[in-house]
């Protein structure tokens, strides 16, 4: 749930989201940004030394003009110089400054602002590992910063330099690879964007499953640490899902400013198209958490089988014991008158007596599957 010139009602105080560092880095200025320059949906670098005021004044210096400023792994400087050259509302500048924020949407005037979340499966630790986006949208010109210094497939942001700012790489390809889809406007630079995060939810989610078949042979398996994986994947599955929701709530926020704000036919439809991709996400989401549910509770039920079938084997033991135990107190009673105490046989016949007992016992035990 957003706000015009407000806040989301997710706040950064929520659970902070794990393994990755996120905010702003200790990082040189000059090597904190590129810049791009399009026009009618062509991409071009920007002159040599040009700053985020220069970039504002060329994306309004004609029609078919946007600036594009792509932040790899963002530093307050260059964070405080682009708040400075957009004239950011304060509290959208804090934002900024903070990360390890919910996806959300906001609006300030004729800025909009987006957090967003990538995902992708560390197989070998079966972890999800999530990196933040936020995304600034103004016309004529648009942010992309990467707070947890790294892109939607992991690369590290930091090792970003000069020489990148001459030289496209893909992370700039994924925004920038469609000139038709550059010509519709800032909004498409969005839809790239989201069009690769949400592509790239499917292979966490089939990594999530095949992990979730591994749990289930181990459990009808017998395999008594089973437990503990269940619940560390689960974990992993409810964080994905709150992701997934919190997008679902960005795209269904962007999609209906869609008429008051004058987005492009073609590309509500492209963003259609994510939505659909999202929705289709969330399913599997709830579906592999109901599923791990399930698991849970049917180890629980073989575990509790299982000790229900030592319990009766702890108490066959035990009965058998007490035969002879119940005979040998008997005649350990210090008594004078006890006639089996002076018979010759007396003794054989104490021994038989409790093998006897001890030996009916596990056979009537063993008759019953208690053995």
């Amino acid at each position: 749930m957003t706000h015009a010139n407000g806040r989301s009602m997710f706040r950064r105080n929520d659970r902070p989201w794990r393994r990755g560092a996120a905010g702003p880095v200790s990082q040189p200025p000059e090597a904190s940004h590129l810049t791009r320059y399009v026009t009618d949906g062509v991409p071009a670098p920007e002159p040599n030394g040009a700053s985020v005021a220069e970039a504002m004044r060329f994306s309004r210096s004609g029609p078919g003009r946007m600036a594009m400023l792509f932040y790899p792994a963002p530093t307050t400087a260059a964070i405080t110089e682009l708040a400075d050259a957009w004239d950011l509302h304060p509290l959208l500048r804090d934002d900024l400054l903070h990360a390890r924020q919910r996806p959300k949407l906001e609006r300030y005037g004729d800025d909009l602002f987006l957090v967003v979340r990538s995902a992708r499966y560390l197989d070998e630790v079966e972890e999800v590992d999530f990196a933040e986006f936020h995304l600034l949208l103004r016309p004529h010109a648009v942010a992309v910063l990467c707070q947890g210094g790294r892109w939607i497939d992991g690369t590290d942001g930091t090792s970003f330099n000069e020489e990148d700012a001459a030289t496209p790489d893909r992370k700039e390809r994924t925004l920038l690879a469609d000139q038709h889809l550059l010509s519709l406007g800032p909004e498409a630079v969005a839809y790239r964007l989201l069009d690769a995060i949400v592509d790239g939810y499917a292979p966490v989610l089939q990594g999530l499953a095949i992990d979730k078949e591994q749990i289930e042979r181990q459990v009808f398996g017998g395999d008594a640490a089973v437990a503990e994986r269940i619940y560390r994947l689960s974990q992993e599955v409810i964080d994905m899902q709150h992701t997934v929701t919190s997008m679902t709530d960005v795209l269904h926020s962007l999609r209906a400013g869609f008429g008051k704000y004058g987005i492009p036919d073609e590309l509500q439809t492209y963003l259609q198209d994510v939505s659909d991709h999202l929705l289709r996400a969330a399913a599997q989401t709830a579906e592999l958490r109901d599923a791990l549910s399930q698991i849970l509770n049917v180890n629980a039920t073989l575990v509790a089988q299982r000790q229900n079938e030592d319990m009766k084997k702890i108490s066959a033991w035990a009965a058998i014991l007490f035969a002879p135990t119940l005979v040998a107190a008997v005649y350990g009673m210090n008594f004078d008158v006890i006639p089996e105490l002076h018979w010759a046989y007396g003794y054989p016949f104490a021994i038989a007596l409790m093998l006897g007992f001890a030996l009916a016992l596990y056979l009537i035990f063993k008759r019953s599957k208690w053995m």
